[in-house]
């Protein structure tokens, strides 16, 4: 009853103003997130060189294969745990918490020591160029240390972004930014440790950033805390958070494999256009940042309104959200196709991988908009629980990304990456929108049926 009120007072202000005010946080949390990845390479790049740097960017897919099924399952716990929040049921919340910092924490102690042990047979099967094969296998090695600590990271700020605590995680990321930072200039710049050091800094981080938003929640929520003990592990949270977790994680999942497959198919193009490539990914990944955040502010403000029993919150949500997307998408477009050279200049590169990386930002720039407003309608639809579709929408453009691919090649050589991404950008907007019109179309045969 209490949230419901409280929801109602928000509803009264600017629903900009109100989604703006939690998004942001989330956005700064990002990019500072995403800056100590630009930490290592470029760092990286300018102590030790263009090799080094593709090594890093070699091991990329690898990574985010365990980042995004981390990432994908907790965004179902966020959806769940702005649910129990926006619909009073608190008690719930400490339970849901417990049950997934320890399941998740443990399970990927397990898969970080698999990766550890697979490193080499993955880097090989991704055909990791020869020359910089043994970089990336030091880097990958110490890198899946940190893996545990995402893990428990991400259940809690799941668990702070549901109870509208998006400051938290920006504060843990500005802590984690510092400390690799000064570590990256420890280790690689004055002890020379290469990507090993690199890599040790972005674990070091890593631990830092988990233990300062536990002690956090701990101290400010008191809502947050809980006793490891027989009684961590709870049947209906477990049930409730595989539920809403499972889709997204395993869409996350093929998601990353199937970047597995495309590093394998830009590895063909040679050491210069990945180290092109992969830092304009890198680039790409906090300009983004602005769109993808802000899909989690709508996701999380739908999902509390919906809760509440407030449908026509959730909707109003989604309008402002969509027309602030669109604005936003088309303001980083601008900025981005006149300044994309410049930016992976920045890294190290030599010039024809600059040229590369100025060609594929002047491409996939112009689509910004469509991967924005897909963003909007897929926050609004996992709002409101359809993670299951959301996820076999996702899973489908990327079979098309993949197959485009491999078919353009021949027409377009190393600029098929740009466009088979954009494309499926177009796929995932129109699966969207379907499910949207659908749902929308269902609602309103319901309420005729109810009147008459």
């Amino acid at each position: 009853m209490h949230r419901t009120k409280q929801i109602e007072q928000n509803g009264r202000g600017s629903i900009a103003c109100v989604l703006l005010r939690f998004s942001l946080p989330l956005i700064l949390s990002g990019v500072l997130q995403q800056l100590y990845n630009w930490a290592d390479a470029f760092i990286v790049g300018n102590v030790e060189g263009e090799r080094a740097l593709a090594a890093i960017g070699a091991t990329g897919t690898v990574v985010n294969f365990y980042l995004m099924a981390i990432t994908g399952f907790t965004l179902g716990l966020a959806i769940l745990f702005a649910q129990k929040h926006g619909g009073g049921e608190t008690d719930a919340i400490p339970k849901i918490l417990s049950t997934f910092s320890v399941l998740l924490g443990a399970v990927f102690l397990l898969l970080a020591a698999a990766g550890v042990w697979l490193s080499s047979p993955l880097l090989h099967l991704l055909h990791t160029t020869p020359d910089t094969i043994g970089l990336a296998e030091d880097y990958l090695q110490i890198i899946f240390a940190g893996v545990p600590f995402l893990a428990v990271y991400n259940v809690y700020s799941a668990a702070l972004r549901g109870t509208g605590d998006s400051r938290a995680p920006f504060l843990a990321i500005l802590v984690s930014s510092v400390v690799n930072v000064g570590l990256d200039l420890l280790f690689v710049a004055w002890l020379r440790w290469g990507v090993a050091g690199a890599a040790a800094a972005t674990v070091l981080a890593q631990a830092a950033m988990t233990c300062f938003l536990i002690v956090y929640a701990v101290k400010k929520h008191p809502l947050l805390r809980f006793r490891l003990g027989k009684g961590a592990l709870h049947r209906t949270a477990l049930y409730q958070g595989i539920r809403l977790g499972i889709p997204p994680m395993i869409q996350s999942s093929v998601s990353a494999f199937g970047g597995l497959l495309l590093q394998n198919f830009m590895n063909g193009f040679g050491t210069q256009t990945v180290a092109a490539i992969t830092t304009a990914y890198r680039v790409d990944s906090i300009i983004l940042l602005p769109i993808i955040n802000l899909g989690s502010g709508i996701s999380t403000l739908v999902a509390q309104s919906d809760g509440a029993g407030q449908r026509k919150r959730a909707r109003k949500i989604f309008a402002v959200g969509t027309a602030l997307m669109a604005a936003g998408s088309l303001l980083l477009t601008a900025l981005v196709i006149p300044t994309g050279g410049y930016l992976i200049a920045m890294f190290g590169v030599g010039r024809e991988a600059t040229e590369i990386g100025r060609d594929f930002f002047q491409r996939i720039a112009s689509f910004y908009a469509v991967y924005g407003i897909a963003t909007a309608v897929r926050g609004y639809l996992e709002g409101l629980g359809d993670v299951l579709y959301s996820s076999i929408a996702g899973i489908a453009s990327l079979v098309c990304r993949i197959l485009l691919s491999y078919a353009m090649v021949p027409l377009c050589g190393n600029r098929t990456i740009a466009y088979a991404e954009a494309f499926s950008w177009g796929v995932l907007l129109a699966l969207y929108l379907f499910r949207l019109l659908w749902k929308r179309t269902r609602q309103n045969r319901t309420a005729k049926g109810r009147c008459a």
